[in-house]
């Protein structure tokens, strides 16, 4: 069998592809190992799919090149996959920061994505793996065959679609960046992005308990929710800020962002500390924060430095992480395939002709809130463009 491309990954960046592909008459087959496709958007923004972000620029993704992205993402908008949802008649809302879902499941985009590659005339081949692919460079007609357990299939471009580590029920491999360093593509650092951190002991006395903050590491800051784990720290502010942690780095907690001298209001006087912080933090934590590392006594009893020494604290409260909730609870792979090796415009292998890496195989990372699925339009589009 041939084919004009092949498209090893068949969830959100290889469709789109399969689709801008098929759309200028290319003939396409999409190969996934999985028999069940796109398990990432099944189980995205709980079941409804935060598929795209209103605020998408450059600056919402991490790599090694940060304008890498540029292109793509100028070439496939947000609302290019908006116009997409409507052509098929289906509902989305926007949520905070410019989030934007489903109204009713992620099986309509995926069902939505699957019609449009079968009306450009792709075919599917699913639950089967790919054993090998074979490339003779400097061969005039540039084929790639592709081994499927038994059955080879050759064609002149060949996109990888494959993802990354994350959330490894889904069918997550290191597929893509084995084959990178095949062809003697440079693979970044891996790491979990998005996926909560681990400290000393945990926190099972608060675990449930969340607090707005603003998360810092590595000049970078968001101001989201954090959520008190058995493990650690969770929640959209941990999970942000993970991306850009590494090992032995601090994290610093603003736990009463703009507020100023909150308990100076209450000095003098018999409230106890606890009491006072419990006026804008959780009761709970409160207790904890006083019980472990002060002493619970009344606002009076301690000098007008002391209490601006406590309220300094609670705004740069440093930890130290162990670690992260590793590749099983991340949401993201940080780094891949190099953008040094691929060309920005078509996503093309700068070494091999014909040879397209899309999504999150690249190290392209970006924030929580929609931008990895944005990203997975936009390379997978202009892949298409060009394989």
């Amino acid at each position: 069998m041939n084919k004009d491309v092949i498209i090893i990954g068949a969830g959100a960046a290889g469709m789109m592809c399969a689709i801008s592909a098929g759309e200028r008459g290319r003939r396409v087959l999409l190969v996934d190992h999985s028999r069940t496709l796109a398990g990432k958007i099944r189980i995205s923004g709980g079941g409804r799919c935060n598929f795209t972000n209103q605020n998408v620029g450059a600056e919402n993704y991490i790599s090694a090149n940060p304008h890498f992205c540029r292109s793509a993402l100028s070439r496939f908008t947000p609302q290019d996959i908006i116009g997409y949802l409507r052509k098929h008649n289906i509902d989305w809302q926007e949520k905070k920061l410019g989030q934007l879902f489903l109204k009713n499941t992620s099986r309509d985009i995926i069902d939505m994505l699957r019609q449009e590659c079968l009306e450009t005339g792709a075919e599917f081949l699913t639950g089967k793996e790919v054993v090998e692919v074979h490339h003779e460079a400097g061969k005039k007609d540039r084929e790639f065959t592709v081994l499927i357990e038994n059955q080879a299939i050759s064609a002149p471009s060949l996109v990888i679609a494959t993802g990354g580590l994350s959330v490894p029920e889904t069918g997550s491999s290191p597929f893509g960046y084995k084959l990178a360093k095949q062809f003697g593509l440079q693979v970044t650092e891996l790491k979990p992005g998005l996926v909560p951190i681990t400290t000393q002991s945990g926190f099972p006395d608060l675990a449930g308990i969340s607090i707005h903050t603003i998360a810092t590491c590595n000049k970078m800051s968001f101001r989201e929710d954090l959520l008190f784990t058995h493990n650690g720290l969770s929640g959209p502010a941990i999970l942000q800020i993970s991306s850009y942690w590494n090992s032995g780095d601090p994290i610093e907690l603003d736990l009463l962002p703009g507020l100023e001298d909150v308990l100076l209001a209450d000095y003098p006087g018999k409230k106890l500390l606890s009491t006072a912080l419990a006026q804008y933090l959780p009761k709970k934590f409160a207790q904890y924060y006083c019980r472990n590392w002060l002493e619970d006594k009344a606002i009076g009893h301690y000098s007008l430095n002391q209490l601006k020494m406590i309220e300094k604290n609670l705004h740069r409260f440093s930890i130290i992480p162990t670690g992260t909730e590793g590749f099983r609870k991340a949401e993201v792979t940080v780094g891949g395939v190099s953008t040094h090796e691929l060309s920005s415009k078509s996503m093309e292998s700068k070494r091999v002709p014909g040879l397209f890496f899309i999504g999150e195989v690249v190290d392209v990372t970006g924030w929580l809130g929609g931008y990895n699925f944005q990203w997975a339009w936009s390379s997978g589009y202009v892949a298409g463009s060009f394989a």
